[in-house]
């Protein structure tokens, strides 16, 4: 089986571990992750069934990536990234019906055929400012050493924009802790890029103590959650600030990141189209009414710690919900909540507890143009009765043996694409993540 030669191939490179080096500066570094996701949806109730609803059948699926990541110093103050990756699997339903899809690791191209691309290319430039240094860690696209509190970091190339933005301690990576994508970043974020996920842009980012702020421009796609990607930056682009302070509560470390950001492209809008349709005696369709449009939001992201193996984790946001949703998934307005537990308290300290809690919303236009029979690139049930979709997950995590863990994860969605009209709707997962 392919996908079975394809898993021992990035397990054999494993050997290319001898290239870390001992040294407190890495002067060159290579990660390297594969994860393997298994879901079946079990059948549930639906009054109806449109274009792109999510099939009310039960259903299996399953998605693998393989990534490595390269980096070397290059000069003073430079690192240089290269991450090739590959990518397979079957989505439910086509990748349609929900706005918290149940799988963050995959993506609308995600085929059964393995594709190999280039997920990351960029450059790392860092000024330190004059202050005390701080250890960084060896990590994926991060090389170890120390650089100094106070520093400004250029960033270019190609990547991701949840690189840089929206971290969170608890819930941002799908390869490790929850899988539903509003739960991997800000639901409402509409962030710039291509139907794998990675952009071309610059970021600027500055550091003093427990205070960072940063902003970027990336590039857009031409069409809405497509691959290609539109290179006039200065008319298609999506610009994002945000400001990040650490601080101790309690005696535990936590973090608040505040994210604003303003997309402009040649999208459709969901009230002009409903005007279409009605002089037409049309269904009501966003193609007819692409043009230069200006999308905004806003989010808000907490982590806290309460003890050594304890931490939650909250998220808010929010965009103007006017323009169809271009590069992320069809969420307007997203709350979430939960718990990150590590497993030294019962003797397992490779092993973790999530439990977390999603309210996605659409706005007002967003809800009319779907309730008239409109179709979103992901959602469009032909009407709408509607209701915020909510969404529980858990997960545990079992470390197998060094850098290797076996998840299972549970997901129940209520009210799929916002639909009070269809579900609720049980997804189980069986995860494997090998990562070093």
């Amino acid at each position: 089986m392919r996908l079975n030669l394809v898993l021992a191939g990035v397990l054999a490179l494993g050997v290319v571990d001898a290239f870390a080096q001992d040294a407190e500066e890495e002067a060159y570094g290579a990660k390297f992750q594969a994860t393997y996701v298994w879901q079946r949806k079990y059948p549930f109730g639906a009054a109806y069934t449109g274009t792109n609803s999510l099939a009310p059948e039960r259903e299996k699926s399953y998605s693998f990536t393989a990534t490595a990541a390269l980096g070397a110093r290059t000069w003073k103050g430079g690192e240089v990234y290269f991450d090739p990756e590959v990518a397979q699997g079957a989505p439910l339903s086509h990748l349609t019906g929900l706005g918290g899809f149940t799988n963050g690791e995959i993506a609308r191209t995600t085929g059964p055929t393995p594709s190999f691309y280039v997920a990351r290319a960029f450059l790392r430039q860092t000024w330190g400012l004059g202050a005390d240094r701080e250890a960084v860690e060896s990590d994926a696209n991060q090389l170890a050493g120390s650089v100094e509190r106070r520093r400004l970091v250029l960033t270019a190339g190609k990547l991701s924009l949840q690189d840089l933005f929206d971290d969170n301690a608890y819930s941002h990576d799908p390869r490790t802790q929850f899988l539903n994508w509003s739960l991997m970043t800000h639901g409402a974020w509409d962030f710039a890029a291509d139907a794998r996920g990675y952009s071309w842009g610059v970021a600027l980012e500055y550091f003093d103590g427990p205070w960072v702020l940063r902003g970027a421009r990336f590039m857009m796609p031409k069409q809405s959650n497509g691959l290609a990607l539109n290179p006039r930056i200065f008319y298609s682009f999506g610009d994002q600030i945000e400001i990040e302070h650490a601080h101790l509560l309690g005696g535990r470390a936590g973090k608040v990141r505040v994210l604003a950001y303003r997309n402009q492209a040649d999208m459709g809008g969901y009230r002009d189209s409903l005007d279409d349709a009605a002089a037409s005696g049309a269904t009501p369709d966003l193609a007819t009414s692409r043009r230069k449009r200006v999308k905004y939001g806003f989010g808000i992201n907490i982590e806290q710690s309460l003890s050594a193996d304890i931490g939650v984790f909250a998220r808010g946001s929010w965009n103007n919900g006017k323009a169809e949703e271009f590069a992320f998934t069809e969420i307007d307005r997203s709350v979430s909540a939960g718990m990150l537990i590590k497993g030294a308290s019962w003797g397992r300290p490779s092993d973790s507890i999530g439990v977390a809690l999603v309210r996605n919303g659409i706005s007002g236009p967003h809800s009319d143009y779907l309730a008239a029979g409109g179709l979103g690139f992901f959602i469009g049930d032909g009407r709408l009765t509607y209701r915020t979709e909510n969404i529980f997950e858990a997960f545990y995590s079992l470390g197998v043996v060094k850098e290797v863990w076996i998840s299972a994860d549970f997901q129940r969605i209520f009210d799929p694409a916002y639909n009070a009209d269809r579900g609720p709707v049980s997804v189980a997962s069986a995860r494997f993540h090998y990562g070093f």
